[in-house]
């Protein structure tokens, strides 16, 4: 079978490399000069189970309503781009009510959870440098109040196999000593052992060269056109200059997979959410943090990926605009030097290297895996903040589908079409 496969981040590799290892004849198109320079370059660094919780959750409404004008806020929604996404701003708040939130939430962590187990059993030696730790992470809290909630929290999702261990402020600084000079100010935290991080970047590098190796093929500075489709049947992608044929389609392009996906009709609800994220040196760090981080006060994590450190938070409705947020940059590094206030103290401007990404979002905070309407055209997209947790599982589980193989986990409650049931 011959497929084309449309991106070359996270979830089109990972379908990629899952297809080829079927035997199909597998391209990827890339619009952009290298692989995973999109949303996976400087992701937050974080693959887990134990946070897979939609954006959406109950109080949303009021939340993102207190919020506006506030640029250190945890969700930022610019009021120029409302009118142009009334109707999934409508779902995604519709989505906000307790059960669909708790509903979500199950499908996002049953997901993530067998996630982690695909990238231990079928790519971690396919990929074995990209920098990956298995010193899980760690949620802090600098209020008793917060720290109780935050273990109610984490006994629910014991319930789905998440294992977490609920520390003192001592036990938190037991198990991340550069957290020492704040350790007055911890009520407690929740560490998650089971969970993994690593450079995503490296990771598509890695995945891509293995891939070729494999008889695969890449195609960068490729942007596509369109999707052909006669008599409702996928026939090939269009470049500007021409029709290149292919037997099955796997639209895996973030947030512009929308844009593709209504070249042929079919409409994916997903918008781009932006994500932001510094990356430091940590070389002269003592001691220097080895366990990722997630600070709920501030509503940003911080993660040790070799001898630098990823700062990654807010979520902005800002539309396709890529423009970097002078307050937010400024409210990750007040982060990063609240965390770790003698190590950070001396960072400067040029230390500091920034970026954002448009994180591709559904209404309902979880990710778009299956088949269409169009015989042959296949989507994954959609995952939001969590596709660098999400990639191996979806990858996997597309590919088994496309091969006609019973996936290990049921995909209707991940298919398009359940957005024509609500």
């Amino acid at each position: 079978m011959k497929c084309a496969v449309i991106g070359g981040g996270l979830l089109g590799l990972t379908t990629a490399w899952f297809l080829r290892q079927s035997g199909c004849a597998v391209t990827v198109y890339e619009r952009r000069e290298g692989i995973g320079l999109e949303t996976s370059f400087a992701n937050g660094g974080m693959l887990h189970a134990s946070q897979a919780s939609p954006w959406n959750e109950p109080g949303v409404v009021w939340q993102a309503l207190r919020n506006l004008g506030h640029e250190d806020a945890a969700l930022l929604i610019r009021p120029h781009v409302v009118p142009s996404m009334l109707g999934w701003t409508w779902s995604f708040f519709r989505n906000s009510t307790r059960r669909k939130f708790d509903q979500n939430l199950e499908k996002n962590t049953r997901l993530a959870d067998y996630s982690l187990s695909v990238l231990n059993e079928h790519l971690d030696a396919v990929v074995p440098d990209f920098l990956r730790q298995d010193r899980g992470t760690l949620k802090i809290y600098r209020s008793q109040p917060d720290f109780e909630n935050a273990v109610a929290i984490a006994a629910r999702g014991a319930d789905f196999g998440i294992e977490y261990a609920a520390l003192d402020s001592a036990g938190v600084v037991a198990l991340e000593p550069a957290l020492a000079a704040i350790g007055y100010e911890i009520a407690g935290g929740v560490h998650f052992p089971g969970d993994v991080s690593g450079d995503a970047h490296l990771f598509c590098r890695g995945l891509a060269e293995r891939f070729i190796e494999a008889g695969g093929k890449i195609e960068l500075n490729t942007t596509l056109q369109g999707i052909e489709v006669e008599a409702n049947e996928v026939r090939g992608i269009r470049t500007a200059s021409e029709v290149l044929p292919t037997d099955s389609c796997i639209i895996a392009a973030g947030s512009y997979s929308g844009a593709l996906a209504r070249t042929c009709g079919i409409a994916v609800p997903v918008q781009p959410v932006k994500g932001y994220s510094l990356t430091l040196p940590m070389d002269t760090w003592s001691p220097r943090p080895t366990v990722p981080v997630i600070d709920e006060h501030f509503h940003a994590a911080v993660c040790p990926l070799g001898d630098r450190m990823r700062v990654a938070g807010t979520a902005e409705f800002a539309g396709f605009d890529a423009t970097l947020s002078p307050g937010i940059i400024a409210n990750l590094l007040r982060l990063v030097k609240h965390v770790f206030p003698q190590s950070a103290a001396s960072l400067g401007p040029d230390d500091v290297v920034q970026w954002s990404g448009f994180r591709p979002m559904t209404p309902d905070g979880v990710g778009v895996m299956g088949a269409t309407p169009v015989r042959g055209l296949f989507v994954n997209a959609g995952h939001g903040h969590l596709g660098w947790t999400m990639a191996p599982a979806a990858g996997k589980l597309v590919a088994d589908l496309i091969c006609q193989r019973a996936p290990e986990i049921d995909l209707e409650p991940y298919s398009l079409s359940r957005f024509d049931r609500n």
